[in-house]
């Protein structure tokens, strides 16, 4: 059964490194001069894509998202609007999504944070014979509401990897930082740690933070540690968690001495991984995220192309000590 998935994972994969090979093949190839240089209007394929996700460019996560996005655009020679709400605010991401369906785009993608929220929305745009691919959160309900294809991870089996790793470091009382308590993906993530710990003879307890108050987060994370001397590992969930949680680790002189990991990177985290003050951060891989919903749309619009798989899994992978230095290299040209 391993084989088989793998040799499924494997399939895919070498299906989708051909389609976009077929994709990018059409202009020719640009010189050293052009390089860099914009698709001239004529050369642009006539296809307008809009992206909405619930994480701003801004955000360190979101931002390589967001250079995905761009590259794939230009890549793929179309027009792609990307849009979130300034804060994560469903009400404002659901009337995001019903404006770039009444503005009629060509194909649509979205994330998909909290279904019950956003889910008339994204049936409407199928309904509306708008394509509609749907990344990183949301893997678990894509299929439900019409989507063509979900890009991303299972968050639920990467919390669970994260676990295992945790526990096999010798972890056995966890804080699980939440920092978007109600965004499903972040719940499953916490799930899937606190499972993992609990069927090695762990245990976990899930700490809500403020995303938008890094210095409240930072207080309740140290609260936390000071009010129960027998936890010796946190998890967060993203780099907006990881710098409040380093910081008060940092603070309270336990860095090193209770163990810490996150998921995604940021230069910080990538850091203390490589300084081996952090052992390991779930990478998915965001870049991926953002660039392949364009090729796949633009070859659905243009050729009637599909993938077979209904989640294309961009993860998890682990960036650890070993393998921390090469990858701040690329972190550094904005691709992780």
């Amino acid at each position: 059964m391993k084989q088989s998935k793998l040799f499924a994972a494997a399939l895919t994969l070498m299906v989708l490194v051909a389609l976009i090979i077929v994709a990018c093949a059409a202009p020719p190839a640009p010189t050293a001069a052009t390089q860099e240089a914009a698709p001239a209007a004529a050369d642009m394929r006539p296809y307008r894509f809009v992206v909405v996700s619930h994480g701003q460019a801004a955000d360190p996560f979101w931002s390589v998202v967001k250079n995905g996005v761009d590259a794939a655009a230009r890549d793929m020679r179309v027009t792609v609007e990307y849009q979130a709400p300034q804060t994560f605010d469903m009400v404002a991401m659901k009337q995001l999504i019903d404006a770039a369906v009444a503005s009629r785009p060509d194909g649509l993608v979205v994330s998909i944070p909290d279904p019950d929220a956003l889910g008339d929305s994204i049936r409407a745009a199928v309904a509306a014979g708008i394509p509609v691919i749907s990344m990183n959160s949301g893997s678990d309900v894509a299929k439900e509401l019409g989507v063509l294809n979900h890009v991303g991870q299972t968050e639920y089996e990467a919390g669970y990897g994260g676990g295992e790793r945790m526990a096999a470091a010798g972890a056995k009382k966890a804080i699980c930082v939440n920092q978007e308590v109600g965004n499903v993906a972040l719940d499953l993530r916490c799930q899937g740690f606190t499972d993992a710990m609990a069927a090695a003879g762990g245990s976990v307890s899930v700490l809500a933070v403020e995303l938008a108050d890094p210095v409240d987060a930072q207080q309740r994370i140290t609260a936390a540690l000071q009010g129960d001397p027998e936890v010796d590992s946190v998890l967060t969930l993203g780099p907006t968690g990881a710098a409040p949680a380093m910081a008060a680790l940092e603070a309270m002189g336990k860095m090193g001495e209770i163990k810490l990991a996150t998921f995604d990177l940021s230069p910080e985290v990538l850091a203390a991984i490589r300084d081996g003050k952090m052992l390991f951060a779930i990478d998915q891989q965001q870049y991926l995220q953002g660039y392949m919903p364009i090729v796949m749309l633009t070859l659905f619009k243009e050729n009637l192309n599909t993938i077979a798989n209904p989640v294309i899994m961009t993860g998890p992978g682990f960036v650890t000590q070993e393998n921390a230095a090469q990858v701040i290299d690329l972190a550094a040209a904005g691709t992780r």
